[in-house]
């Protein structure tokens, strides 16, 4: 079974134009999250998926595997799906261009998680919260599963919403983690999927899935998610770096 892993690097970002491009430790940021996705075991190539010229450039410099999309594509999944619709690939990692830190470890839970259910279209990664001011935060999305851990729903508010106001500690609650691997057959009829009422109330694309009747597999993991989203996050991830070490 051939898995890839594809990183969307978009140029424009509302916040922070050109951010897969900043240099963090003499590099560009696309280049570190490559670098540790090409560590990954289960990968067998890792691509990235460019919408401008600096970027197909830069990562060719490096010796990535780049392929130019249209810079009209409404999100990193239609990117890849409409870039890869001819991939030989049965399995497609869709890998966050923003995350310089992600576990390669975390990558392979993944594809071996949908690998071993045929039955999954979809599969992506959780964690555990444990900062309760995380819980009411919109921008940290929050997901309830079922006992095969299946996500039953995202959202942006805190789910499940306690009726007996339990202390934090008592509930387990399940942040999500925007890494998802697909079946490429799913992947490619995706983005052609009718946007779905709660995918538009809650600007989350995985509830298209939901709401069409797919599932979408979750993989537990410790790994906690750091993206890129501003200039100063650049010294976050630069004093996580030198932890690291």
């Amino acid at each position: 079974m051939q898995v890839i892993g594809v990183i969307p690097a978009r140029w424009g970002s509302t916040r922070f134009e050109g951010k897969v491009l900043a240099e963090i430790k003499g590099e560009p940021m696309i280049q570190h999250v490559w670098r540790r996705a090409k560590s990954s075991k289960a990968l067998e190539e890792v691509f990235i998926a460019c919408d401008d010229e600096r970027v197909f450039d830069k990562a060719q410099s490096f010796g990535a595997k780049a392929i130019m999309t249209s810079p009209d594509h409404k999100s990193g999944t239609e990117r890849i799906a409409k870039a890869f619709r001819y991939s030989p690939a049965d399995i497609i990692i869709n890998i966050q261009g923003d995350e310089p830190l992600i576990e390669p470890a975390v990558i392979d839970a993944l594809a071996k998680a949908i690998s071993k259910d045929s039955n999954c279209p979809m599969a992506t990664v959780i964690k555990a919260l444990n900062k309760e001011e995380e819980l009411n935060n919109p921008n940290i999305v929050k997901v309830v599963v079922d006992s095969s851990k299946y996500a039953l729903y995202f959202s942006r508010s805190a789910i499940p919403f306690s009726r007996e106001k339990a202390a934090f500690g008592d509930i387990t609650y399940y942040k999500h983690i925007g890494l998802y691997a697909y079946r490429t057959k799913f992947l490619i009829k995706f983005p052609d999927l009718a946007a779905s009422s709660l995918e538009q109330v809650e600007k989350l694309e995985q509830l298209r899935a939901l709401e069409a009747g797919y599932r979408i597999k979750t993989v537990v993991t410790e790994y906690e998610s750091v993206g890129v989203d501003t200039p100063e996050d650049i010294e976050t991830i630069e004093r996580l770096m030198e932890s690291e070490k």
